[in-house]
């Protein structure tokens, strides 16, 4: 957390809302363990990771919608089987959970 900490009081000095995302939970093989944050700005600024790949940008996405709204988001990212190329997954084969929130000043 504290790698994005100064982007984040740096936004909130310039009055912008924020949203943050934190990985809650995996399995398996992932590339960010539990604790990993990304934080967005509602200008489109972005700064940690949660993942990588194309993840990151469906959790900008989920972040900037919860900017906007104000309803956390639970998001699920994982590779089966049964999943093909072209759907949003981990390619080392993991599953990863993260809760995306808007902090309120």
């Amino acid at each position: 957390m504290r790698d994005i900490l100064p982007d984040i009081e740096r936004w909130q000095q310039r009055g912008e809302q924020v949203a943050i995302a934190t990985v809650i939970s995996m399995q398996g093989s992932a590339p960010r363990q539990p604790g990993a944050k990304l934080a967005v700005s509602e200008k489109g600024e972005v700064t940690g990771s949660v993942s990588g790949g194309c993840v990151e940008p469906a959790v900008i996405t989920s972040a900037r919608q919860v900017i906007k709204t104000g309803q956390p988001q639970l998001l699920e990212f994982g590779i089966s089987e049964a999943d093909n190329i072209e759907k949003i997954g981990l390619a080392c084969g993991g599953t990863i959970r993260v809760f995306v929130e808007r902090l309120d000043w």
